[in-house]
C-alpha cells in the first residue's frame, strides 16, 4: 500500500495567513513562517502555500516570503499564486519551491501547463481545481480569493481535470468548494469520480475537522493525500494525533 500523505494548507493574504468558509469570509489565524515551522515539527508530510488574491489582483505571489520559508523548513512545500510563465515558475522554485501550482492562470491558458512540464518536469507542476456542486454536476471557479471578482470558468470540473493530465500536470488538488471551511468532512463523491478520471496522484481539500474524514477519503475516493487548514490552524486536529490515529485503523502514513 502506498503511503498516504498528510498536508496541512496555508493561505496567504497580505503577508498573513488567513482562513475563510466556502471562500468567503477570510480572517487572520497566524504568521507565514510560525504556522510553516509548527507544523515542521508536527510531522507534516507537505505544505501548500496560496497567495489568495495574487491572481485576483493580478501580481505574482512575492518570492521573498517563499524565500524565508525556505530557510526555516525541511519538508517539500508547494507555492501558488499568480504563476502565469515559466520565468515566474523559474523564480518561485528557485526561492525553495518543490513544486508550483496554478489555477486560474491555467483556465486562462492551459498551454501552460504544458510549457511548465516540459521545463521543469511533470512532478514539479500541480493544477488546483476550485469546484463547486452545481446539482448532480461541478464546476470550476477562478479567481476564488476575491470575493468581488470570483466567477465561474465555464468548464466542468471532471472535464477539466481530464484535460489538465494531458497537457501534463504531475498533480490535481481539488477544492471542494461546498465542504470548504465547514468542517463536515470532504466531498467523498465528487473526489470519488476524479478519481476515477485521472492516473496521477489526486490530493483531496475542503471540510476535514475529524480523523473520520481523513478515514473515509482515503479509503472510499482513494486520494493519494488529503489536506486541511482550519482544522490544523485551530488546534481542533494535530498532524502526530491525526497519523498515530490512521495506523492504528490500518492506513498507511508515514509517521
Amino acid at each position: 500500500m502506498l503511503t498516504k500523505r498528510i498536508i496541512a494548507c496555508l493561505d496567504v493574504k497580505d503577508g498573513v495567513v488567513v482562513k475563510g468558509t466556502r471562500f468567503a469570509g477570510h480572517q487572520v489565524v497566524g504568521e507565514i513562517l510560525e504556522l510553516a515551522q509548527r507544523y515542521r515539527d508536527q510531522g507534516v508530510d507537505e505544505l501548500i502555500f496560496y497567495d489568495i488574491t495574487a491572481s485576483p489582483d493580478g501580481r505574482r505571489v512575492s518570492k521573498k516570503w517563499v524565500e524565508n520559508v525556505a530557510r526555516v523548513i525541511d519538508v517539500p512545500f508547494c507555492v501558488a499564486g499568480g504563476i502565469r510563465s515559466v520565468g515566474d515558475a523559474k523564480e518561485i522554485l528557485h526561492s525553495g519551491a518543490d513544486k508550483i501550482s496554478i489555477n486560474s492562470p491555467a483556465l486562462e491558458n492551459p498551454g501552460l501547463i504544458s510549457e511548465l512540464a516540459a521545463v521543469f518536469g511533470n512532478q514539479c507542476v500541480v493544477v488546483g481545481v476550485d469546484s463547486k456542486r452545481q446539482n448532480d454536476d461541478f464546476a470550476v471557479y477562478r479567481n476564488t480569493g476575491s470575493e468581488s471578482k470570483i466567477q465561474e470558468s465555464g468548464r466542468r470540473t471532471l472535464e477539466w481535470i481530464a484535460e489538465a493530465e494531458r497537457l501534463g500536470a504531475g498533480e490535481i488538488v481539488l477544492n471542494c468548494m461546498n465542504q470548504d471551511g465547514t468542517g463536515s468532512g470532504y466531498d467523498v463523491e465528487q473526489l470519488a469520480q476524479a478519481r476515477a478520471q485521472l492516473t496521477i496522484p489526486l490530493i483531496a481539500s475542503g471540510g476535514a475537522r475529524k480523523v473520520d474524514h481523513f478515514e473515509r477519503v482515503f479509503r472510499d475516493a482513494g486520494v493519494d493525500g488529503a489536506l486541511a487548514a482550519g482544522a490544523f490552524h485551530r488546534g481542533e486536529l494535530t498532524i502526530p494525533d491525526l497519523k498515530v490515529e490512521l495506523r492504528k485503523r490500518g492506513l498507511e502514513v508515514r509517521l
